[in-house]
């Protein structure tokens, strides 16, 4: 019985992390769409987010059955409840992959403008914080997991940064407005896709400790 609860647990896991891969293609892809201009790439983007829901619905269901014909204690109650937090985290990372693909096309006549900004920069960044955040999960690693969420202020200055930078252009040349409304909204989508990294990473925290640090609790962790 114990090992066919360890097989269902790696099994999870698994899929998680089959997710997570998916998600991380579903991100490059967007951005190598969005900051390229390619159309055609976008679409594909789009087409494939119904793969990230199946994921979606086989993991949570998964969780589902594990908890009512088990009794997990201890570190594997903590993976399920993380397990299934995660795989939220990662259904919405997918969205923002979509989001920041439907705006390729009408960003491709201003796509200088669009280089101009710092949001490669800021999608980058972003990018390697989920990217960090499931590497923590699957290893297990803590000290990773907080490296992510230090790097969320790192985000969060840009995002600042971006919308003043680009609130001062639009207001100084009308034609850039409508851009740079796509762009802030892209910009808040990043920042969002930051928040859902740092989300994992906390639940990897509670996994490993079994500390909380989610809603400004982060100041206690360790105590």
């Amino acid at each position: 019985m114990e090992r066919h609860f360890e097989r269902e647990l790696q099994g999870l896991k698994d899929d998680l992390v089959a997710m997570g891969s998916l998600v991380d293609d579903q991100l490059g892809d967007a951005f190598h769409a969005l900051f390229s201009g390619d159309v055609e790439e976008a679409a594909r983007v789009i087409a494939r987010d119904r793969k990230v829901d199946v994921f979606d619905t086989k993991v949570e269901s998964e969780c589902q059955r594990i908890l009512a014909l088990t009794q997990p204690v201890a570190i594997d109650l903590r993976l399920l409840m993380a397990a299934l937090q995660i795989n939220v985290q990662l259904e919405r990372i997918g969205d923002i992959a979509v989001n920041v693909a439907e705006r390729t096309e009408p960003l491709v006549p201003f796509n200088d403008f669009l280089k101009r900004t710092r949001l490669l920069e800021m999608a980058q960044i972003a990018r390697i914080m989920v990217r960090d955040s499931l590497d923590a999960f699957m290893t297990g690693n803590a000290v990773l997991a907080e490296r992510v969420l230090a790097s969320d202020d790192v985000v969060d200055s840009l995002n600042q940064s971006i919308f003043f930078g680009l609130v001062k252009q639009m207001q100084g040349q009308a034609e850039l407005v409508e851009p740079g409304a796509h762009m802030l909204i892209l910009s808040r989508h990043l920042e969002r896709l930051a928040d859902h990294a740092t989300n994992i990473a906390e639940d990897v925290i509670f996994v490993v400790h079994a500390k909380l640090v989610k809603h400004g609790a982060r100041e206690q962790w360790g105590e």
